[in-house]
């Protein structure tokens, strides 16, 4: 049977925006209207967002967004940029406006962008000015017109009366926004029940999901309402919860692009009241000084920021008390790293590990922080989810069929299922990969592509990834996306990637390749390295390095055998050790 969560909770059926403000005639108390939501990490006492003005901002962009050529509900907008006050404005407005949100990491080189822009066919395009020569040479890769990108910025917010001049011939965002009376009097589309909620669209978040290049994830209104729900009813199990939620302050060091930064941020602040700090890029020093100068309460991390506050002197410098909880996700964290974070907070706290994916908004499965954990489990499953351990049979042909594995511990080990409120509608206009990532009996269960166990306690353990996928510090790097820039070398036949251990837990891509007859004297392996260097952002580059095979090992129906690669290249380095 599926392992059901322990705990049910009541969702309701409205768009994201209604559930965080009730509605736009809502008028909150005073006190609590003029709370901050968001601050400038870098200039707090002068840029900063309070929940009403956070509010107005975003209804003064919606009403003018719906003015807007070519805009109107359903549309895609898509936001490339760093962290910021303005982000934030940005996301809002555009599901006040009826639209739909996607974002891309600011350091994707033109051809990535390009890819996001077309596959997602966003009607217009907000970059920070530092980005405007790749949004450009993107926007020109796919057919975007210029007249439908601006470039965006916290000045309009902070800097009365600003008016800024055309940068490239790109135009400033700032004229998109209505009148503050206009913005006020602007009510957003309601949805009209579970039907209307379920179905709607709000983001298109790009995962590579199972396998396979990076895919629109449709993110509904009601997955999004349901995963800050599920999300922040872990919080509400601490026996004072109620005095942790009126002194909690966040530090929002995570990327705002990421489906993480969003749900925990984004939306998880503004429903729990509480003041998040923003910093534009991740600065381990600025981190560290910023917990001690705000009193940071809670520290959500991925494991490349754990481990290094674990093993960096420097943290030692600082104060850190304020700290009442800490968690890491993303990616997998040994249980000797967790156990080395809580020594530096003295032992106060348990560092527990949650799971997610892009693909069930953020998370499904964490704890009940009264609960300690020991090892690297990542909890059992969140309010209205259910999971479930899956063995995948395959046959010559490549065809595959299923039973469930109820024995637990760790000799008894598939692939983890999971549904709930918070799994994606699908994934944006790709019904092959749809029906690939859910169960054939039409019942939605989500395919992970995550090899886990369950203990006698009911706590899931993640253990390997049948996907393709390669974890990056928390980033996803598709094998099939630099097989096909690599493919794309002249001198290349073939070619497989996959991800190689580093001893912090972490991943870097290796390619394995095939010369194309004749070539042998005519590519090296710093040309492949080179080459697709130029042409990913930083994560994605072939960091493990590359190598010549004479043959990629496929089955019969060829599929690559990466498991073989990762076997043989680790079998040949522990010889050399």
């Amino acid at each position: 049977m599926p392992h059901k969560s322990r705990w049910t909770i009541p969702i309701p059926d409205c768009s994201l925006p209604t559930f965080l403000f009730t509605s736009a005639a809502h008028t909150e108390p005073t006190t609590l209207a003029n709370k901050p939501a968001y601050l400038d990490a870098g200039k707090p006492d002068t840029d900063f967002l309070t929940r009403r003005t956070f509010k107005v901002w975003s209804q003064r962009f919606a009403c003018g967004l719906t003015r807007m050529p070519g805009f109107k509900r359903g549309e895609r907008v898509l936001v490339f940029s760093g962290n910021n006050l303005a982000f934030a404005v940005a996301f809002m407005g555009i599901l006040m406006a009826g639209g739909i949100f996607t974002a891309a990491n600011p350091t994707f080189v033109p051809r990535e962008l390009a890819n996001q822009l077309k596959d997602s066919e966003a009607c217009y395009l907000l970059c920070s000015e530092a980005s405007l020569d790749t949004a450009l040479e993107a926007a020109k890769m796919a057919n975007l017109p210029t007249d439908r990108i601006r470039y965006f910025d916290t000045d309009i917010l902070f800097r009365n009366g600003v008016e800024k001049s055309s940068k490239n011939g790109i135009q400033y965002w700032g004229p998109i926004f209505a009148s503050e009376s206009e913005g006020e009097k602007y009510q957003w589309p309601e949805l009209k029940g579970k039907d209307e909620a379920k179905e709607t669209v709000l983001a298109l978040n790009y995962s590579s999901g199972t396998t396979g290049v990076p895919k629109g994830v449709m993110v509904t209104h009601r997955n999004y309402v349901s995963n800050c729900l599920q999300h922040q009813h872990l919080s509400t199990l601490y026996p004072d919860a109620a005095a942790r939620r009126e002194r909690s302050k966040w530090l929002c060091f995570l990327p705002l692009y990421h489906a993480m930064g969003q749900t925990i941020y984004l939306s998880g602040g503004i429903m729990r009241q509480t003041p998040v700090y923003i910093m534009a890029k991740f600065d381990f020093v600025e981190l560290l000084e910023n917990i001690q100068k705000f009193r940071i309460t809670d520290l959500a991390m991925v494991p490349p920021i754990a481990v290094m506050i674990a093993k960096h002197p420097i943290v030692k410098k600082y104060d850190l008390s304020s700290i009442e909880s800490i968690g890491s996700g993303a990616a997998p964290l040994g249980s000797e790293a967790s156990r080395e974070v809580e020594k530096i907070f003295n032992g106060r706290m348990n560092l527990k590990q949650g799971w997610g994916m892009t693909e069930v908004t953020c998370s499904l499965l964490g704890w009940d922080p009264t609960q300690y954990s020991e090892s690297f489990a990542v909890g059992e499953p969140n309010a209205n989810c259910e999971a479930k351990i899956m063995a995948v049979h395959e046959d010559s042909k490549g065809q595959q069929s299923f039973s469930e594995i109820t024995e637990r511990g760790p000799e008894h080990r598939g692939e983890l299922w999971c549904r709930g409120p918070n799994v994606m509608k699908g994934y944006w206009r790709n019904e092959q990969a749809t029906r690939n990532t859910f169960s054939p009996d039409n019942e939605r269960w989500l395919r992970t592509g995550d090899v886990a166990y369950v203990d006698k306690h009911g706590h899931f353990f993640i253990v390997d990834r049948i996907k393709e996928l390669i974890k990056v510090k928390g980033n996803q790097v598709a094998p099939a996306e630099l097989e096909a820039l690599i493919l794309d070398h002249k001198h290349i036949a073939d070619v497989a990637v996959i991800g190689i251990q580093t001893p912090d837990g972490d991943e870097k891509p290796r390619a394995f390749c095939v010369k194309q007859p004749g070539s042998e004297d005519k590519v090296t392996e710093q040309d492949v390295i080179d080459f697709v260097s130029d042409k990913v952002v930083r994560y994605k580059r072939l960091t493990a390095g590359c190598e010549f095979v004479d043959a990629i090992p496929k089955n019969p129906s060829g599929k690559i055998l990466r498991r073989q690669l990762r076997d043989m290249y680790t079998k040949r380095q522990k010889a050399k050790l």
